[in-house]
């Protein structure tokens, strides 16, 4: 008889006292008493040596121990595959996969899978839960449909517990559709029960439909006559969807029944209930649980932190901090990125990155989650440095590591282009854009860099992206905030045409759910682009509307100077209970301010404080002051920007500035550019503004000594350009512009429209060509401005009776207006010109501003 000489003493002791007969039993007894994975292989060997390897009971003991005692998945393995396929000896094959899931090997498990099958070994109804769990947590449809398609050839499509598995497999592929068909199969078989609804409600959480996810929840008392009562685990499934929609009244009635049922002394259902409260804002009702849980974890802990955050009480959020440690709660990464997370949202990045610090004092290291949060942060506060310093960290820890998970670096990369879009560089966000493979690029990525475009005023590099992502066949279907950023870019440009396009879009592709969202954009932009009847036709026939949508109404008729429809829009919005925001009156002022309405426009102002309980802040000081400038009561002005209760601020002087030049009243001009000068105010407007005061008073010295500080202090100023629609897309202009192709055509034309106004009265007012030169020599300036040049365009290529579009990037030059009003009455078209401050609908010689412009 062989023995190793490397087997435990006691062990040879027993071996050597036996007969031959018995040494299989006994080494087959001293397999389950193994402890390690040298005793296994001793045991094996032995057994090897003896030739007492080749029974089916030999090697499913060998298997056991290396599975149990040895904890040696790949020996178990070796051993199994000389097993012959036995019905008893399914479970071995079912421990090793559930061993693989347990190591987080999930293509090892399906492997294995595969390598059962061809060993001629039929799974049982344990088999098949495991393999599923690994498909849906890789995720990978394609294997998990090819189990499932095992399942049904082998017969368990009536196997309660398999088909619980696939719908929920199904769920986490993102596969919504076959999980519903393998579940609704189920119920007309009535072999469903409570797991086979909880995992369908969990597959709607999961794929962000939670109102779905809430209706299933509702039907599974009402189909199920009540057989299948809410479990726990429905209670954890569905408060999150009621979090995600604000459903706060169907939160509480399923935190109820938690209480009617005992369930709340589970700390999950605990943790969800105070999840579900925080994130619909009620954080009062959160505490008061929260203060009541008999168990606290750091969930618990981290679910209010967040909370607390999310609503921009961050001060509350690091006292809940201080109190974790006092309590001796470690705090996590979670509970870190959680308050980076809420300054970053509520804009107080530097407040973000601070945290930061802290969490890096203590040692921790940042996850990914945090990592997007503070780049979050640093996008908000324009933080290019320690936007940069993040990119670095990034590199090194995340996008440089293998095996790195392709989502989180790309969250990570997302939040890289929108730091640099945000911090102005949008080339450097343009480059990290175009590094990623096409087929790679997700809608959020395309989704931040159209906003980066757009909210910089790129916006035809913000569209032309936007048309790019839906080309071709690896296309995107854009989200909701997609479209908002591309209708922020058409508003920019005035562009009608591409608008009304992407409005078609919306239309074709149902997006109900986000209707709201995209309806107030449309509104936006139909107003900003020249058209507020189709945004009134926009807001008549939306389902349900907020105070964005009344306010975007109102500011649209403001900006086309219909003061009367704005405050009409107001009322209205009164009428039906809706309260009026500081934002609301901002708008309310800026209308009355665009229609001369000076009288309406003090009484809300007056108003604001003592009927409406809001105080009046900076902004609505600064319309005040535009629209008395206006109206040519400087005084005025000047006494209410003296009697404010906080420091004026640039665009307060800048009102009153812009008041002065139109009125030429150059001592409080000179005035108010002092101010500006003092807050170092940056831009090319405020010196703009003050030369041409200087101008229009004939003081060409203090015109030249403005000219000169603007070159000394290397201020540029902007060159006033304008561009008109036009079918084929839109064409640009600047002053004395001759580049383009029908330039002849376009001056003839222009040259024989001021002749014929001539003939009707029109003098040139040439205080508006700001060069100290003979008026004779203004005369033929102003004639070649780019609004002018855009308006002959329009004329020469549109049909008649077509309305001509013309966008400027500054206000209209004056006499342009007053040669613009005069070619109203001599061609069959509207002119509808924006400027920097409003809109002009020229018709039949008037304008739509009656002069407030």
């Amino acid at each position: 008889m062989l023995l190793h000489p490397l087997l435990p003493s006691q062990l040879q002791n027993q071996v050597q006292n036996l007969t031959f007969s018995t040494l299989s039993t006994s080494l087959l007894h001293l397999l389950k008493q193994c402890k390690s994975l040298t005793q296994a292989k001793l045991l094996h060997q032995q057994l090897t040596v003896n030739g007492l390897t080749s029974s089916p009971t030999t090697l499913s003991r060998l298997v056991a121990a290396y599975l149990n005692g040895a904890a040696s998945p790949s020996h178990a393995l070796a051993s199994l595959e000389r097993l012959p396929p036995s019905p008893l000896s399914v479970f071995y094959w079912n421990a090793l996969i559930k061993a693989h899931l347990r190591l987080g090997s999930l293509h090892g498990a399906l492997g294995l899978f595969g390598r059962m099958r061809g060993l001629g070994w039929r799974p049982d109804g344990y088999t098949f839960p495991y393999v599923l769990k690994a498909c849906g947590e890789l995720p990978s449809f394609r294997h998990g449909s090819s189990v499932h398609g095992v399942v049904c050839a082998l017969g368990f499509e009536s196997n309660v517990y398999v088909c619980n598995a696939v719908v929920a497999m199904y769920g986490r592929c993102g596969a919504l559709e076959n999980a519903r068909q393998v579940f609704d199969e189920m119920s007309r078989r009535g072999i469903g029960d409570s797991v086979s609804w909880n995992s369908i409600v969990s597959a709607y959480v999961q794929n962000g439909e939670p109102r779905t996810a809430l209706e299933m929840f509702v039907e599974m008392g009402l189909d199920s006559g009540y057989r299948f009562r809410a479990d726990a685990v429905s209670l954890v499934n569905i408060l999150p969807a009621c979090a995600a929609i604000g459903a706060c009244g169907r939160g509480k009635q399923v935190h109820g029944y938690a209480v009617r049922n005992g369930l709340l002394e589970d700390v999950f259902v605990a943790n969800a209930v105070v999840d579900m409260y925080a994130k619909c804002g009620l954080m009062d009702q959160a505490t008061q649980f929260f203060d009541r849980m008999e168990v606290k974890d750091v969930v618990s802990w981290n679910a209010m932190v967040a909370g607390y955050s999310r609503i921009g009480r961050c001060e509350e959020a690091l006292c809940l901090f201080e109190k974790m440690v006092d309590v001796g709660i470690e705090l996590n990464v979670v509970t870190w990125s959680a308050v980076i997370a809420g300054y970053a949202q509520r804009g107080f990045g530097y407040e973000a990155i601070n945290v930061f610090r802290r969490m890096q004092i203590c040692g921790l290291e940042p996850n990914v989650v945090t990592l997007v949060s503070l780049l979050s942060g640093c996008a908000s506060a324009g933080a290019l440095l320690q936007g940069k310093e993040t990119h670095c960290y990034a590199i090194k820890r995340v996008l440089s590591v293998d095996g790195c998970d392709t989502g989180d670096e790309m969250m990570v990369i997302n939040g890289l282009i929108d730091v640099y879009s945000k911090c102005r560089r949008t080339k450097v966000a343009r480059t990290i854009f175009n590094s990623i493979a096409f087929e790679k690029r997700n809608v959020v990525t395309w989704t931040v860099m159209i906003g980066g475009y757009a909210q910089l005023g790129d916006a035809n590099d913000a569209l032309e992206l936007f048309s790019d992502m839906l080309k071709g066949d690896n296309s995107l279907v854009p989200n909701e905030f997609t479209i908002s950023c591309a209708l922020m870019a058409c508003a920019r440009l005035g562009l009608l045409r591409f608008g009304r396009q992407i409005h078609g879009y919306v239309l074709r592709n149902r997006y109900e759910t986000v209707m709201l969202f995209i309806a107030n954009c449309l509104i936006d932009m139909y107003a900003r682009s020249g058209d507020v009847d189709a945004a009134r036709i926009v807001f008549e026939t939306m389902c349900h509307r907020n105070t964005v949508s009344w306010t975007s109404l109102m500011a649209g008729y403001g900006m086309h100077g219909q003061g009367e429809e704005a405050l009409q829009v107001f009322e209205e919005m009164r009428s039906i209970g809706l309260m009026p925001d500081g934002v609301t009156f901002v708008v309310v002022l800026y209308a009355c301010s665009h229609s001369g309405m000076i009288g309406e426009a003090i009484k809300y102002f007056d108003s604001m404080s003592s009927k409406f309980g809001v105080v009046p802040g900076i902004e609505h000081y600064a319309c005040m002051v535009d629209l008395l400038g206006r109206s040519g009561r400087l005084n005025e002005a000047m006494k209410l920007i003296e009697g404010m209760p906080m420091e004026p601020n640039p665009i307060v002087w800048v009102a009153l500035l812009s008041a002065c030049r139109i009125h030429a009243h150059v001592e409080i001009g000179e005035y108010a550019a002092n101010k500006l000068l003092e807050l170092e105010s940056e831009g090319d407007g405020s010196y703009t503004l003050l030369s041409n005061l200087y101008a229009n008073a004939g003081r060409w010295k203090d015109v030249a000594r403005i000219r000169s500080l603007m070159k000394y202090t290397r201020i540029k100023k902007r060159p006033g350009c304008s561009w008109v629609q036009g079918k084929k897309g839109t064409t640009t202009f600047y002053v004395g512009d001759r580049s383009h192709p029908l330039s002849q055509e376009i001056y003839n034309v222009l040259g024989d429209l001021i002749h014929r106004i001539k003939a009707l009265g029109y003098v040139p007012e040439t205080s508006f060509a700001l060069h100290d030169v003979e008026d004779e020599e203004k005369g033929d300036t102003l004639y070649e401005h780019s609004e002018k040049l855009a308006l002959a365009f329009g004329i020469l290529t549109s049909p008649p009776g077509m309305p001509i579009r013309i966008t400027k990037n500054m206000r209209v030059c004056g006499d342009c207006h007053n040669a613009i009003t005069y070619i109203s009455k001599i061609i069959n078209h509207e002119i509808i010109l924006r400027d920097a401050s409003r809109f002009h609908h020229f018709k039949n010689g008037s304008c739509s501003c009656r002069g407030y412009w």
